[in-house]
């Protein structure tokens, strides 16, 4: 590492080490967030990469950067029965974390503060690496991913995030003048930020940088971690999504999703994204995961965080998804409730729904891929009722199906089999793109 990079991950340390992140009292808990919960369990990706669902037990997960440990504190809350292993450049933060994971509970975890760099060292080898808010503050982006891959297991999986350039193009211009001031020589501390603060208040409010930047958040109860955060982030860069794949090129590994994969879909930036103007119809249909993401972050950079999962490259391709299976697909198939949906409120108020013939609003479990509340009727609803006791056949679905509804509602006829199968591969199509329900084919 040359003499500028190192400077600068010593300036990072040191910004951690005054100023641990994330600020989380220890006694709060994610264990009611279902969002967090579900994008942190390891079922999540690996569904989405190998259409399979996995058994966290003894599974073996690592928080690269793990700061304060609230991140490790929801990976091993979302991971019954793994072990979590997590390392920091800040011993400061390495021994809140501990305190962290030591207060709830959580005895099958270890923490070392040592650079992602020197991960090998550790001697593990792991099924999922969570990386979160780390990889764009390294001088050298591959280093970090090839650290990473190094101790991957051949299945494993990777999260990990970069900052947008497009969509935070305005603290970036906020840091410049931050350096041009002299208030990033050094580590900031509370003299640095109040300048800041102090300089945002004085300017008038039509001044760009003020009006589009500056947040009331800056001057509240978080104020100090929040203008650290973006003011005065040592090492922050942003990137764009042709830089992340090169990146991951660089690295050997292979993309597979955005994390908040249905908030990417470039379709839903149009009025109807059933009746596309020609030129996009046809051109969309065959343009490649990279060039329809970038389009996106072109049209709409919302998104802080270009935040993605990958795995080893040349990996074999995934089964047939869902939308092209065949009959005989679904009637060798089983189906999994997510193990995020499987809590005793999801139940009762699956049972309360069912009494009273409602429709059910699954969605309000877990919002993280819905872009729309999602609502299910009171038959789906009973089958769902099924999954949570435990996974099912298609075809065992199919029966409790007929069951619920023997007959045809519009033409009274007795419902057959094949109608039955139908509906239910239908619903079960339409609820696994949120993956509330993960259909698997035949092992």
């Amino acid at each position: 590492m040359n003499p500028q990079a190192s400077e600068l991950i010593e300036k990072i340390r040191q910004q951690f080490d005054f100023g641990p992140y994330p600020r989380i009292p220890l006694e709060k808990s994610p264990k009611d967030d279902a969002n967090s919960l579900f994008v942190h369990n390891l079922v999540t990706p690996y569904y989405r990469r190998y259409r399979r669902v996995i058994d966290t037990k003894d599974k073996l997960i690592l928080d690269a950067g793990c700061g304060t440990g609230y991140k490790s504190l929801c990976l091993a809350i979302a991971n019954p029965g793994a072990k979590v292993v997590g390392v920091d450049i800040s011993e400061e933060s390495v021994k809140l974390a501990r305190q962290r994971l030591q207060h709830h509970g959580f005895n099958n975890a270890e923490f070392h503060a040592i650079d992602i760099e020197n991960l090998p060292a550790l001697g593990l080898q792991f099924d999922y690496i969570n990386c979160d808010e780390v990889l764009y503050l390294f001088p050298d982006i591959t280093v970090g991913l090839r650290a990473m891959k190094a101790v991957l297991n051949p299945q494993g999986i990777i999260r990990s995030n970069l900052h947008s350039y497009m969509q935070r193009m305005i603290y970036f211009r906020a840091q410049k003048v931050c350096k041009l001031m002299g208030l990033m020589d050094d580590n900031p501390t509370d003299m640095e930020m109040e300048i800041v603060t102090e300089t945002m208040r004085s300017l008038k409010d039509g001044v760009d940088l003020k009006a589009r930047g500056w947040n009331p958040a800056f001057e509240g109860e978080d104020s100090k971690e929040q203008i650290l955060m973006n003011y005065l982030f040592q090492g922050d860069k942003g990137f764009t999504i042709p830089d992340l794949f090169n990146l991951l090129r660089q690295a050997d590994l292979e993309f597979f999703s955005m994390v908040n994969w249905r908030h990417w879909d470039i379709t839903d930036l149009f009025k109807d994204s059933d009746d596309l103007p020609v030129f996009w119809a046809m051109g969309l249909s065959e343009t490649s995961i990279e060039t329809r993401l970038h389009l996106f972050e072109l049209l709409h950079p919302v998104h802080r965080l270009l935040d993605f999962w990958c795995t080893h490259s040349n990996q074999p391709e995934p089964p047939t998804a869902v939308d092209d299976w065949e009959e005989a697909d679904w009637r060798n198939a089983q189906v999994s409730l997510h193990p995020q949906l499987r809590t005793a409120k999801f139940k009762q108020d699956l049972i309360d729904g069912l009494t009273n013939h409602k429709p059910f609003e699954i969605s309000s479990y877990i919002m993280a891929p819905a872009l729309a509340p999602v609502f299910i009727g009171h038959t789906i609803a009973a089958c769902i009722l099924k999954l949570w006791e435990a996974p099912q056949t298609v075809m065992a679905l199919v029966q409790h199906w007929l069951q619920i509804q023997p007959i045809n509602p519009i033409t009274l006829a007795p419902l057959t089999e094949a109608d039955a199968l139908h509906e239910v591969s239908q619903f079960v199509n339409q609820l696994e793109a949120f993956l509330y329900v993960l259909p698997e084919p035949s092992h």
